[in-house]
């Protein structure tokens, strides 16, 4: 098997198609054949309800793996609805994880102790992150090759980026020197207004070429397909959101190789 890949979905700001992007970049590289986990650790749990029917009625979820040295990752790891996608689910219970682990020393490597149980089963491993910089991003951010970031094309899309940036940075010289951002994907685009295409200016000057080149544009199918508990290529594989996300992961797998 190729080495595995391990890419964190972050951005402290909410409502930028973190978990949109997680569910269909995972979904497009899994249907080209690939082994793809989707990790959850967003104590929202949108990607876990987003892709598992009754998800309340496994015994294990993150929380109990990152809490309890003992448990197993495997435990948390289901079937999708999604073919070809694994699932590692979370519950609201992973609020309480930052608070729990106050004061361990090895709080910010629970995550990368626990995938190393499953060195060798995906080739594709995706983390759904929440909008913060605490605790679960950090763990995220130290058992990560990459980072790929969604900025929404919106006027404030470049408030905190200079957080994100700083602590990425923090990650790399403190615990996972290897880290690396993988791509900035623009989300919720609008090619017909004049801002828009403003902010897509502005975020190529801090980002360069990092900003990828396909963009994801609103869509009232990507909003409609995780009620469905499917991805935009099951509920609408002709759409444009489709078409687009398909590029994505294209893209995604060619920077990973580099």
């Amino acid at each position: 098997m190729e080495r595995r890949v391990i890419i964190a979905i972050t951005n402290q700001k909410g409502g930028v198609g973190k978990t949109t992007t997680s569910i269909n970049v995972a979904s497009a590289i899994a249907l080209m054949g690939k082994k793809v986990l989707l990790i959850d650790m967003d104590p929202q749990a949108h990607s876990t309800i987003s892709t598992v029917p009754n998800p309340e009625k496994y015994a294990k979820s993150l929380y109990d793996v990152l809490m309890h040295k003992g448990e197993k990752i495997e435990d948390t790891i289901v079937r999708s609805n999604i073919p070809g996608l694994d699932m590692a689910i979370t519950r609201i219970s992973m609020a309480k994880l930052e608070p729990s682990l106050a004061g361990e020393f090895d709080a910010h490597f629970r995550l990368k102790d626990a995938l190393e149980q499953i060195r060798g089963k995906y080739q594709y491993v995706f983390i759904d992150t929440p909008p913060t910089l605490g605790l679960i991003t950090l763990n995220a951010l130290v058992a990560a090759n990459y980072i790929l970031i969604p900025i929404q094309s919106s006027y404030l899309c470049l408030e905190g980026t200079d957080d994100l940036l700083e602590t990425i940075e923090k990650v790399k010289r403190i615990a996972n020197p290897h880290l690396k951002v993988l791509g900035v994907l623009i989300t919720l685009y609008d090619s017909r207004t004049n801002l828009a295409r403003d902010v897509v200016k502005r975020i190529r000057g801090v980002f360069g070429n990092k900003v990828l080149k396909t963009f994801i544009s609103k869509s009232v199918k990507l909003e409609e397909a995780p009620a469905y508990k499917e991805s935009i290529f099951t509920y609408a594989p002709g759409s444009i959101g489709a078409e687009q996300y398909r590029k994505v992961a294209e893209e995604i797998m060619s920077r990973a190789k580099n």
